[in-house]
């Protein structure tokens, strides 16, 4: 079999963490079983360009039970946890290409090397995957059926593409799906970021100014779970509409050239670039740490701050890096990358059930229905959203209330005023 893993040993390891992350994700082993019996996606190759994590092993293994032939690589260098890939490739039998910390080159190879199996159908976080497939192998483009999309940042590329006739097939934005945003982007992130921060650095939040910037979903959660910690929580915006509501939170919203002189920690979540950048790193308080939890690496300009480094950065714990500027350090997460999964181990088992169970019935779907859709970005059915809601309520043991017949005649009515 064809992959490029760390390290074969890890095997045993990486399929323990598998079946424990297992344990919490019953709404996805409920699919699973069903895909086994039905085979809803037999005969279709996946091509799957996620964070190689326990969780993202579990829905590989999903796909695989309903008959996908899966390919997978890593969404970001920085992301994966190598002994899950090497039980991917032992255990799973499922071609794997991703190293913890591979070089940009290597990252890129090992897209091209899922894409070398003529997928017929796409399963990107980030829309590395689709974009490469589009610039790089024109040719190759005709022979996808559809494909899915897993963040905020690749549904944006993903649109954009779609406004420029550039999208070439259709894609399901698992991503704007209630259960994947309100819960994975607010809850998950919230969490699995901070501790990231924690693990990397050992600060103590509560009494910090902590910074967040961009007060969507994820920055919602980040925000929520520092004040819980402790944290004075200031937020920057470029929404006004977004700035309103944190206000109404109860958070302090002010523009980054005034938060960036109070800021003990900052965290980008934007999905934007150079939102901390050379103007902001001049007003920095020494020891100032600096953590994404966006996408890509680009919404902390390192580039211009290794400029203004006075010297040469030096490594002061794993994954921190410490410049000097004005005299004062700046520590930096990660390298600026996606800090939950670089320095932790990202979102909980279950939370990522609800978003892998939205990839993977919005796999089943494509696949029923490829044929009748055109090159544009979908959003996922209401009704899967709605039954992954519910079968996650089942495996909480919560039950909520149903609409009696007089309930739904007077909902569907226009007649009974008051």
């Amino acid at each position: 079999m064809d992959f490029d893993i760390a390290d074969a040993k890890l095997a045993e390891l990486g399929r323990q963490r598998i079946a424990w992350a297992d344990t919490t994700m019953g709404v996805l082993a409920s699919i699973r079983e069903r895909f086994s019996k039905e085979k809803p996606l037999q005969g279709i190759s996946v091509a799957a360009c996620l964070h190689v994590t326990t969780e993202t092993a579990n829905l590989l293994r999903t796909l695989k039970a309903g008959g996908a032939d899966v390919y997978a690589c890593a969404s970001n260098p920085l992301s994966t946890q190598d002994d899950v890939a090497a039980s991917l490739v032992e255990h799973e039998g499922i071609p794997t290409f991703a190293i913890k910390g591979e070089s940009a080159e290597v990252y890129y190879s090992h897209i091209d090397a899922v894409l070398d199996k003529f997928p017929k159908m796409t399963m990107d976080d980030g829309c590395d995957l689709v974009s490469r497939l589009h610039s790089e192998r024109p040719d190759q483009v005709s022979q996808v059926l559809a494909g899915t999309e897993e963040t905020t940042t690749g549904v944006i590329r993903l649109k954009a593409m779609e406004a420029e006739r550039a999208l070439k097939f259709p894609i399901v934005a698992v991503n704007d799906a209630d259960t994947k945003h309100m819960f994975d982007n607010r809850y998950g992130t919230g969490q699995s970021t901070l501790d990231g921060v924690i693990r990397a650095t050992n600060v103590l939040l509560a009494g910090k100014v902590l910074v967040v910037a961009g007060y969507g979903y994820c920055g919602k959660g980040v925000a929520s779970r520092a004040r819980g910690m402790g944290a004075q929580v200031v937020v920057t915006e470029i929404d006004p509409l977004r700035a309103l509501e944190a206000v109404m939170d109860g958070f302090r919203v002010e523009p980054m050239e005034i938060a960036a002189a109070e800021g003990d920690i900052f965290i980008t979540v934007t999905g934007n670039r150079d939102v901390l950048r050379g103007e902001f790193f001049r007003l920095m308080k020494d020891g100032a740490i600096l953590a994404n939890s966006g996408h890509f690496d680009i919404e902390i300009d390192i580039t211009t701050l290794s400029e203004m480094a006075e010297g040469r950065q030096r490594e002061v714990r794993p994954f921190v890096q410490e410049y000097v500027v004005n005299g004062k350090r700046i520590m930096v997460i990660a390298e600026g990358r996606l800090v939950n999964l670089a320095a932790a181990e990202g979102h909980p088992a279950a939370v990522m059930d609800m978003s892998f169970a939205n990839q993977a019935l919005a796999a089943e779907w494509v696949a029923k229905n490829a044929g009748s859709l055109e090159p544009k970005v979908y959003n996922v059915p209401k009704e899967i959203d709605s039954e992954i809601a519910r079968l996650k309520l089942e495996t909480m043991n919560v039950d909520i209330d149903r609409l009696t017949p007089a309930q739904e005649e007077y909902l569907s009515s226009w007649t009974v005023g008051t």
